[in-house]
């Protein structure tokens, strides 16, 4: 069944080829689509294209629908082409014509707008849920290895003190800022598009501030030829949230392979979270963190993907729409997959508390050994001078004290004040709303 079928049959190796992975990949929209549903046939009601009625069976049987793919019993049929047209079979064979009647002023086009914009806001609840937790493992074990120091480095040579504290610290920040880009890309996203019918509108006398109240939406798109234009511009902004965040993952990962290694030897994990060779007994690899920095890169790839497939095309859709469908949705499964996993392995760490007793690690204090100078009062540049030549003759001592207090630095890590950068971020996103609307369309 195609709702677009006019009586001729499709060459099948066209059919196969046009269709590829829908009907899969549809499945994870159709709680999505069902809610559409729901709230477009009320509106119909409303402008009444359906008598009472009507509405009470359409959306009796939809509600069946919705716990059905709640509880994975929906199932896209053989032949059917996508999740609207099973959706909508499934109500024609329960009600006959009535079923029929919730197309009236939609488009696919339209639904698949709906859907993915409903299901972005779905999923981006739960990634940025992971992100706050993510954030608050970081924030409390810096905390707790304030006090334990690691050489810093700049060009991978030894340069200044730093911490794990203040190095655990700084992931949390920048956790912070790609959490602002996704709050920024769920505002944009939280907007309906459901009336833009085929990108032209409808002469319908259609109620689209109704369906915008009724799916929890902030606003709408106003400009039907607009919302069809969102298609794509959304998952590419959508994707380049999870590109900030996949890069923060990223480097965090590099960094503890190298930790880990025994040239390093900051950090080590338990035997059971670690793989070996299958030749040299002594090898302890860091495989968590190397799979976390290669899906993470995977991930980063994805706006240029997308980027790519829709840089050229003009206005109105285009099946080569459905091309982005695949790898947007799987980034979801990839980023939440990959934020479960790093909080749980980086409270499996075991720190080591001694890495500055290694004599390789004397010359990480010779900027502070400057300072000392400068405050006796001689001048930066003849202090500097005076220690790089104690180091060239060998007769550089370090104390090993350090005297870090403005904001940021290693006495004074500022976590609390980056702790309510977090939460106001936080309190921005405002996911009651929607929960509201949606249980209160469900009931």
């Amino acid at each position: 069944m195609k709702l677009w079928d006019k009586g001729t049959d499709m060459n099948k190796l066209i059919e196969g080829f046009t269709i590829d992975k829908d009907p899969e990949l549809d499945m994870h929209l159709a709680v999505f689509d069902i809610l559409g549903s729901i709230a477009h046939s009320k509106m119909l009601h409303h402008i009444g294209l359906l008598t009472l009625n009507e509405l009470k069976l359409i959306t009796t049987e939809l509600q069946n629908i919705y716990k059905d793919a709640k509880n994975d019993k929906f199932i896209i049929e053989e032949g059917i082409e996508d999740v609207h047209t099973q959706v909508e079979l499934i109500l024609t064979r329960k009600l006959a014509d009535t079923g029929k009647k919730i197309h009236s002023g939609r488009s696919r086009n339209d639904q698949i707008l709906l859907d993915i914009r409903l299901f972005i806001r779905n999923k981006l609840q739960e990634i940025v849920d992971l992100v706050s937790n993510l954030f608050d493992t970081l924030i409390n074990l810096s905390e707790k290895y304030k006090d334990y120091l690691i050489p810093g480095y700049t060009h991978l040579q030894v340069a200044m003190p730093s911490s794990f504290g203040l190095w655990f610290g700084a992931y949390a920040e920048s956790l912070t800022d790609d959490l602002q880009l996704l709050h920024a890309v769920y505002q944009i996203n939280n907007q309906n598009p459901l009336g833009s019918a085929a990108g032209y509108g409808s002469s319908f006398p259609l109620n689209r501030q109704m369906t915008t109240d009724l799916l929890g939406f902030d606003r709408m798109n106003l400009n039907v030829i607009y919302a069809q234009m969102g298609r794509g511009k959304i998952e590419r902004l959508v994707s380049f949230a999870f590109s900030s965040l996949a890069a923060t993952v990223s480097k965090m990962s590099t960094d503890l392979c190298l930790f880990m290694s025994q040239n390093f030897n900051f950090v080590s994990l338990p035997d059971e979270f670690i793989a070996g060779s299958s030749i040299m007994p002594h090898k302890k690899n860091p495989d968590v963190f190397e799979l976390l920095r290669a899906k993470c890169n995977r991930i980063q790839s994805l706006p240029n993907e997308i980027t790519i497939i829709m840089n050229n095309l003009p206005t109105g859709y285009f099946r080569d729409m459905q091309m982005i469908k695949e790898p947007f949705l799987h980034s979801f499964f990839n980023m939440k997959n990959c934020l479960k996993i790093l909080p749980f392995i980086l409270n499996q760490l075991i720190i080591n508390p001694s890495v500055l007793k290694d004599e390789k690690y004397k010359y990480l204090f010779s900027v502070e050994e400057v300072n000392k100078l400068v405050l006796k009062g001689i001048p930066f540049r003849e202090a500097y001078l005076k220690i790089a030549e104690a180091i060239r003759n060998g007769t550089y001592e370090p104390s090993g004290e350090l005297r870090h207090t403005h904001e940021g630095s290693l006495g004074n890590l500022c976590n609390n004040k980056i702790k309510e950068k977090m939460d106001q971020i936080m309190s921005g996103f405002n996911f009651e709303k929607a929960e509201k609307a949606l249980s209160k369309l469900l009931k």
